[in-house]
């Protein structure tokens, strides 16, 4: 069966997938949800944190696999999973796009936000002192990123929610046609997401056309929300009959 990397998005970590990669491997399949450097378990002091870093985290992953992997990015993950792409195309058999930010080379994120007008999320930021970090307003987190997600669900993640570093989000791509550009891609929208719009999400994968574009009736955390469904789509995905 196949095997499958997740990369969390901002405020995150390898945590949110909880409930995928159980139903994932339930199914016969490798599942590793790795934390980001400076996010979930990680030690790694924000003013370190780089997209590069990022990159180069889950290159790490992907070499320790023992065959291509379908690589899933949620949310600001999409730009990491593109960098690693270009790193090792070899080692990704399909890159998925969860809600996820898909740019195109020399693109940023904050610059892609700026176009992005129906987000909850960047009008709640709250930005440290030093401008390095940011956290979302508590009384925004539901209704930006949960508001359909399990009450459970809900304060387990306000709960582990953590300072997002911002240089990531401030660093171009640095991706080719030659590497990235030949991996096949696939993009899985979320229809009452306020975090990335289903607009915006459609003018992304729009300018970048993706093989595949399925869609899931969910907020912007569909691994809370509907995780079997989530699951589904993976693996359909991941076998070519979605």
């Amino acid at each position: 069966m196949g095997t499958f990397v997740l990369v969390h998005g901002g405020w995150n970590g390898g945590w949110c997938w909880e409930k995928v990669v159980p139903l994932l491997e339930e199914a016969g399949h490798r599942a590793e949800a790795p934390d980001l450097p400076g996010s979930g378990d990680d030690p790694t002091p924000i003013h370190e944190v780089s997209l590069q870093g990022y990159a180069d985290r889950i290159a790490g992953v992907l070499d320790a696999q023992p065959e291509p992997v379908v690589l899933v990015g949620h949310s600001s993950g999409g730009t990491v999973i593109s960098q690693a792409a270009e790193q090792r195309p070899d080692k990704v058999e399909l890159l998925v796009y969860l809600a996820a930010f898909l740019l195109r080379d020399g693109e940023t994120l904050f610059g892609a936000a700026e176009n992005e007008t129906g987000s909850l999320v960047l009008p709640n930021l709250v930005m440290s002192e030093d401008g390095a970090s940011a956290t979302i307003r508590e009384d925004a987190v539901r209704e930006a990123l949960l508001h359909d997600c399990p009450e459970e669900d809900v304060q387990r993640a306000k709960a582990r929610f953590a300072p997002q570093a911002l240089a990531p989000f401030a660093t171009p791509l640095s991706i080719t046609e030659e590497n990235f550009g030949r991996v096949p891609r696939a993009y899985i929208r979320t229809l009452q997401d306020r975090a990335i719009s289903p607009p915006f999400q459609e003018y992304m994968y729009e300018r970048l056309p993706c093989r595949e574009v399925l869609t899931m009736g969910t907020s912007h955390s569909p691994f809370f929300a509907a995780p079997e469904e989530l699951a589904g789509h993976l693996e359909s995905l991941a076998q070519g009959r979605s």
